[in-house]
C-alpha cells in the first residue's frame, strides 16, 4: 500500500488569505467508552514554509509505538496545540455531532488562551462536516475530506489528540480493568463486549449508544 505523506499546499494557500491556520481533527468518534478529543494546531506562513516533521501521518498510520515520538516532533513544529475533550455523559445528552463540537470549540479556545489570534484563523476541518459552526459560530471553517491525510497540520492535530486520549484510556483502565481499555482504547473487541456482559456498562461507557450491536474492531 502507498503511503501518502501529507503536504502544506493547501495550508499555504489558505494563508495566503488569513494570517493564521487552525487545522482540527478528531478522535475517539466510534469508541465504545471513553471520551472524544479534537486536537487542534495553529500555524502561520512561516512555519508552512518549514519542512514537515519526519514520520508524521494521519494518526490511524503511525504505527502505536512512535506515535508519542511523532506526535512531539509535531507538537514542536506548531506555533502552539491543544487538545479538547467532550466526556462520554455529554455525548449521551447531545449526540456525537455536537460532542465533537463541544470538543473542537474548548481545543481552539485553549489556543486563544495561549495567544493564538483565533478570531483571525481560518479553521481547517477534517471531514465534510463543519461540527463547530453549531456550537460556535462567527469562525471561518474550512471543511476538507480527508485533511488528516493530505495535510500536514491536521496531521498533527490528529497524532497530538491521538496520543492524548490514548494516554487517558489507559488511566481510565486503573479504574475499570476489566475492559482492557489499555489494549482497545475503548474501542469495540471481544474482550471488551465480554467484560460489558459480565460487568454491565462503566460511568464512562456511552450508554446511549446501542452497544450490543457495535461492531468489533479488534
Amino acid at each position: 500500500m502507498t503511503v501518502v505523506e501529507p503536504r502544506l499546499t493547501l495550508e499555504r494557500r489558505l494563508l495566503r488569505e488569513r494570517t493564521v491556520l487552525i487545522a482540527c481533527d478528531e478522535v475517539g468518534r466510534g469508541a465504545l467508552a471513553g471520551p472524544v478529543a479534537v486536537g487542534a494546531v495553529a500555524i502561520d506562513a512561516p512555519t508552512a514554509r518549514r519542512r514537515v516533521p519526519s514520520g508524521l501521518r494521519d494518526s490511524k498510520l503511525v504505527p502505536e509505538p512512535r506515535r508519542a515520538d511523532v506526535a512531539t516532533r509535531a507538537s514542536g513544529w506548531v506555533n502552539a496545540h491543544a487538545v479538547g475533550w467532550a466526556t462520554a455523559a455529554e455525548i449521551d445528552e447531545s449526540g456525537i455531532m455536537r460532542a465533537l463540537g463541544l470538543a473542537a470549540v474548548r481545543a481552539i479556545g485553549a489556543l486563544r488562551d495561549a495567544g493564538v489570534a483565533v478570531d483571525e484563523a481560518i479553521v481547517l476541518l477534517d471531514g465534510n462536516y463543519d461540527y463547530i459552526a453549531p456550537v460556535a459560530g462567527g469562525l471561518d471553517v474550512r471543511v476538507q475530506i480527508k485533511a488528516d491525510r493530505d495535510c500536514a497540520s491536521a496531521s498533527a492535530a490528529s497524532v497530538i489528540a491521538k496520543v492524548a486520549r490514548d494516554a487517558q484510556m489507559v488511566r481510565l483502565h486503573e479504574r475499570h480493568p476489566a475492559y482492557e481499555w489499555v489494549h482497545n482504547k475503548g474501542y469495540a473487541s471481544p474482550v471488551h463486549r465480554a467484560a460489558i456482559r459480565a460487568h454491565g456498562l462503566s460511568p464512562y461507557h456511552r450508554a446511549s449508544w446501542a452497544i450490543a450491536d457495535a461492531p468489533t474492531l479488534f
